[in-house]
């Protein structure tokens, strides 16, 4: 969680002088949402974009049906709804706090006249904008092509390289990774439960410990085990 003095930890003000963050600071307002909070809906006119300063928030979309498919999971120091940058537009999809969340907004016309006096903070923003594009080309892949197990695999070892550790957290519940997965709560207990007694990983409430990464690493290459 980043502290109140900690902006300098976003990438995408890295470069930016102690003058140019305090102006930052002073500039753009900050918002509060508790857990569940919506912050904004698909099809809502966007004018702006956000940045998480502390908490967590889920970006996903709605079917027709009512079923939801989360796209990405918001971590503090993460820009979100960007592509009200580049024109006048509305969201592609929901945003909502899943934890209690404090955001920084960025009006379109206030960003834009932050990027004339340091246009490096485009830079920043392009790199930010290529990783994020890289997800979401995994993120079709792993739905379209894997099936559950796989795509548990590869969410597993994506947390034990971000954390740099075996043994990882799931910061969100097993309804929400599942809906991230693109699957049902049941299926995914089911399959926990599986991976788990094939010796896999270790499960503590939201500790996973990662015993067999070889096998792991296996399986989200497109291996099959038997669950």
């Amino acid at each position: 969680m980043l502290k109140e003095n900690a902006i300098t930890a976003i990438p995408l003000f890295r470069g930016l002088s102690q003058k140019q963050l305090d102006e930052l600071v002073r500039t753009f307002p900050r918002q509060r949402h508790g857990p569940g909070e919506v912050i904004f809906t698909e099809g809502e006119e966007a004018n702006g974009f956000y940045i998480l300063l502390a908490g967590m928030v889920k970006v996903y979309k709605l079917s027709p049906e009512g079923k939801e498919q989360i796209l990405h999971i918001i971590g503090p120091g993460e820009p979100f709804a960007e592509v009200a940058l580049f024109s006048e537009t509305v969201f592609p999809a929901c945003a909502e706090a899943i934890q209690e969340s404090e955001i920084m907004f960025f009006s379109r016309k206030g960003f834009q006249r932050l990027v004339q006096d340091d246009p490096s903070i485009v830079m920043n923003m392009l790199a930010i904008l290529s990783q994020r594009l890289k997800y979401f080309t995994r993120l079709v892949e792993d739905l379209s092509l894997k099936e559950v197990p796989q795509r548990l695999a590869t969410y597993l070892l994506f947390l034990a390289e971000n954390e740099g550790s075996s043994d990882v957290s799931l910061r969100i519940s097993k309804g929400q990774l599942a809906s991230l997965l693109g699957t049902i709560p049941e299926t995914l207990s089911r399959i926990m439960s599986k991976m788990s007694a094939q010796g896999l990983f270790e499960m503590r409430g939201r500790r996973i410990t990662i015993l067999n990464r070889r096998a792991l690493g296996d399986l989200a290459a497109g291996q099959k085990l038997v669950l």
